[in-house]
Order: structure tokens, then C-alpha cells, then sequence
């Protein structure tokens, strides 16, 4: 069995008294969390910034104190884990990667939740919100 890592973030920024999250828009159709392959010698946390900002052209401050794992088959013969840390951007200039993104856009947690295509990722966007929300009080 082939395995792959991957590692990006569940991406946010404070509006008022709440948050707004990013959601993608793919280009194969769905809707995910930015996220990546791991390249080379890259750490996890390396991984996720790079793929942000290649995806969304953001810079942002990770939370590593946030951390979720996702492990599925995409494939027959290959498992793949996820590793989702929380992103807070700190520009707000976004970017989308033409080659794989075709839309992005900040939702608040009920849109985004909804937008997102794979119970793992709404899942992953609900523990992150649970962070937040906990790190707030």
C-alpha cells in the first residue's frame, strides 16, 4: 500500500465579533480546505504555508496548537493522510491558483460548513471553530 501526506489549514479571519472561513472552489468541481502535498524535506507546518499561498496567495499565522488528521483511500492501494493546522490570514489580498482553484471566498462558519463537499472537512471546520471559540474565552 502507497501512502501520501498532505497539510494545509483550516484558513480564517475575525470579522466583527465572528469569523469568516475560506472555502475553494476546485477545479475538479468540489469544495475543500486549502491543503497540499508534502514536497521533499518539507515539515508539516512548511507545507501548509506554502500551499496557502500558492492556492490563495495569503500569508497567514498558523496555530499548530490546532491539529486534525484526515485519513482516507483516494485511490485503491494508496491511504492518505491530511494534516490540517488553523490558519488565521494576516493579508487579505486573495489570489486564486488558476490550474486547480477556480473560486474562493470568506463564509461565515453555517455557509461554510455547507459549502464544503466531504464530511471530513466539515468536520475538520467544526473542531477548528470548537478552537476557536475556546481560545476566545
Amino acid at each position: 500500500m502507497k501512502h501520501e501526506k498532505s497539510c494545509g489549514a483550516v484558513v480564517y479571519r475575525k470579522e466583527g465579533d465572528g469569523y469568516l472561513f475560506l472555502i475553494e472552489q476546485m477545479r475538479l468541481g468540489h469544495f475543500s480546505l486549502p491543503k497540499g502535498h508534502v514536497e521533499k524535506d518539507e515539515t508539516e507546518t512548511q507545507t501548509a504555508r506554502r500551499e496557502i499561498k500558492e492556492e490563495t496567495n495569503l500569508e497567514v499565522t498558523l496555530d499548530t496548537g490546532f491539529r486534525n488528521v484526515i485519513t482516507y483511500s483516494p485511490y485503491p492501494g494508496i491511504m492518505k493522510d491530511v494534516v490540517f493546522f488553523l490558519a488565521e490570514a494576516v493579508s487579505d489580498e486573495l489570489v486564486n491558483q488558476e490550474c486547480e482553484v477556480s473560486g474562493l471566498e470568506w463564509l461565515p462558519f453555517d455557509k461554510a460548513v455547507k459549502a464544503l463537499t466531504f464530511e471530513s472537512d466539515r468536520e475538520t471546520l467544526r473542531k477548528a471553530r470548537e478552537y476557536l471559540e475556546k481560545a476566545d474565552h
